[in-house]
């Protein structure tokens, strides 16, 4: 009896110690095969990375930087001009130039031609398209300059042209040159002027006198005048008195031609009207009658025409005369930039090839002094329109 009560004894005891084991086992966490690392402490070499200001950086585009007076008195030869750059990039679907914008009448911020272009090369310009006033591209041509950046100024102005600046503009003493030589060719010999003063009245007189000179004719008369009342009046009435002339140059507006037609023709009965440039970027000129029958040469007409129609349908307005030298711009650059790294500087040297180049107003290519020389066509206002008599060359031979 006291046998079997000490087995019962011993088997409650070692019911109990393993109850006490599992439970034990139950309540206690559960430890990883191995100890968890803790993150390595930064190292003292590190640093959080660089935030870029201003444009961030294009790795797949060469930036052109587009200086025009977007604000101000010219503001809305600028603005045209900044449309039509913007039209070309989408009708050449160009993919590897960026063109900025940059406000060259922003005085009243402290900018200007020159903060413009200033900050244009700050922000990676690599070619710099504009300004389109003289003065402002002799602001900008130093700058650019000592940047190595090549400057396409929109300017008429051939004495801003220089070392690393282009004169895109229609310089006067090209058309003056071409409607002297056109009126020669249909036999006209003898030739008189009336400029306005001032210096493109400077420069086209200039041009006038040389022009006739080469061309084997004889000025009889060259007279200026005063943009005041009665002073265009009393010039013409000096042209005529030294007549007779076969054809009388007009350096001025369509309007001062229109105003000084009859006195000029006094002096000369039949003799025509030859005026420049100018005239062609009045929409109205073929309007004055007083003009019939006159020549004028200038850049071709025909693309622009068909640029002015999709410019109007694109931003509901027609564009500026001006405006195509911002389209030919873009275009020159688009197709330059074929071999143009991206990053690289700009192709410079290749401006000056012979061949030249092509663009709605027409072939021209960049002469030893910077200044585009045009191909240009003579234009005859008749029945209140304009028609070509002498269409502009192609290309330039060799």
């Amino acid at each position: 009896m006291a046998q079997r009560e000490r087995r019962q004894r011993g088997w409650a005891a070692r019911a109990c110690a393993l109850a006490a084991t599992a439970l034990l086992a139950a309540c206690s966490t559960v430890v990883p095969r191995a100890p968890v690392e803790a993150p390595p402490p930064p190292r003292a070499a590190e640093r959080p990375p660089e935030v870029e200001t201003g444009i961030p950086r294009d790795t797949q585009r060469n930036r052109v930087a587009l200086l025009a007076p977007l604000s101000g008195a010219n503001a809305g030869v600028g603005r045209s001009i900044a449309n039509a750059t913007q039209l070309a990039l989408l009708d050449t679907n160009a993919t590897q130039i960026r063109v900025t914008e940059y406000d060259t009448a922003a005085n009243g911020t402290g900018g200007g031609a020159a903060a413009a272009a200033r900050r244009a090369i700050d922000e990676g310009a690599q070619l710099i398209l504009g300004p389109l006033l003289a003065d402002d591209a002799r602001q900008v041509g130093p700058i650019a300059r000592a940047a190595g950046v090549p400057v396409l100024s929109f300017s008429n102005d051939a004495s801003v042209a220089g070392p690393g600046v282009y004169v895109m503009g229609y310089a006067p003493a090209q058309s003056v040159q071409r409607v002297v030589g056109y009126a020669r060719g249909r036999g006209v010999t003898s030739f008189a002027g009336l400029m306005p003063n001032g210096l493109y009245g400077e420069r086209a007189s200039t041009a006038f006198l040389r022009a006739v000179e080469a061309a084997g004719g004889q000025v009889v008369s060259l007279q200026t005048f005063q943009r005041a009342p009665g002073a265009l009046s009393a010039a013409a009435a000096r042209v005529a008195a030294k007549g007779p002339y076969g054809a009388v140059l007009v350096a001025d507006g369509g309007a001062s031609a229109a105003a000084a037609a009859a006195p000029l023709r006094r002096g000369s009965t039949g003799a025509h009207l030859l005026g420049t440039e100018l005239w062609n970027t009045e929409s109205g000129i073929a309007a004055r009658p007083q003009l019939a029958g006159a020549w004028f040469a200038s850049v071709s007409d025909t693309l622009y025409r068909q640029f002015a129609t999709r410019y109007r349908g694109r931003f509901g307005a027609g564009p500026y005369r001006l405006a195509s030298l911002g389209y030919d711009a873009v275009l020159l650059t688009v197709r330059m930039a074929r071999d143009w790294p991206i990053g690289a500087r700009f192709p410079e040297p290749r401006l000056r090839d012979p061949d030249g180049f092509s663009g709605i107003d027409g072939a021209f290519r960049f002469g030893r002094d910077g200044v585009a020389e045009r191909a240009l066509e003579v234009q005859e206002i008749r029945g209140g329109t304009t028609v070509v008599v002498s269409p502009a060359p192609g290309g330039f031979g060799r």
